[in-house]
């Protein structure tokens, strides 16, 4: 069980950093076992696994946030297309950075259960830049070998993909795992009365509108994530 600041990345008293990654990697120390298992495995099959982002905390999150309602970060739609926020209406603003980016608080990536992951090998020369992007993981990027295992052999690490379609709220993100036993625990126990509270002591922006649909938002883009499966669905992503 995590508590309500360890919930909302306002303290990193629950995460630990590992040899098997750079420094400021940090998960719990559970998931880094499970993951460390799973890289053995990838490299096993002649593939190379490696994180890019675990943990990350509340004031990280509401620097990206700001910068994206301010405007200084640049918004974009559910199909990548960038937006003007100056023809946006608030709530117009807030969906629009929570499609790709999460609200302060709420972040999986909090929990030190979720991380985003790729092959390090095609950037190792420095001609290529990580962006995170789908095509880096669809058929023709430097991520796609990996990604086709990670989507036959993620969930027997206990790893599942919640976010591998779009479901009318957070992007689609090839790259982003999460260790199903305790984010599952830790996604029942980010209530909206747990958020709101750590929302109130920040200065984040938009709060006040976000505050006031923050029951509906966090139906579409906190707790609508993608379950796991135990078959391959029509589009060949295989849970389990």
């Amino acid at each position: 069980m995590l508590s309500a600041e360890e919930l909302t990345g306002q303290v990193d008293s629950h995460v630990i950093s590992d040899p098997c990654c750079r420094p400021t990697v940090r998960l719990q120390a559970s998931v880094f076992a499970a993951f460390k298992a799973m890289q053995t495995a990838a490299q096993e099959a002649g593939l190379a696994l490696d994180i890019a982002s675990g943990f990350r905390d509340f004031a990280r999150q509401q620097s990206i946030w700001n910068r994206k309602f301010s405007g200084a970060a640049p918004l974009y739609d559910s199909e990548g297309a960038r937006l003007d926020p100056a023809q946006l209406a608030v709530g117009e603003k807030v969906e629009a950075i929570m499609t790709w980016s999460a609200l302060p608080g709420a972040s999986r990536h909090h929990w030190g259960t979720d991380l985003d992951v790729f092959d390090p090998r095609p950037f190792s020369s420095g001609d290529l830049s990580l962006q995170l992007l789908p095509e880096e993981y669809d058929e023709g990027g430097p991520c796609h070998e990996l990604a086709l295992w990670l989507y036959q052999h993620a969930a027997d690490f206990g790893f599942y993909f919640p976010y591998r379609q779009y479901r009318g709220g957070v992007a689609a993100e090839p790259w982003h795992l999460s260790h199903y036993t305790q984010a599952q625990q830790a996604q029942q126990q980010l209530t909206t009365a747990v958020l709101s509270n750590a929302l109130a002591q920040h200065d984040v922006a938009g709060k006040d509108y976000v505050l006031s649909r923050l029951t509906e938002l966090k139906e579409r883009f906190i707790d609508n994530v993608c379950p796991p499966t135990t078959n391959a669905g029509e589009d060949g992503w295989l849970f389990g």
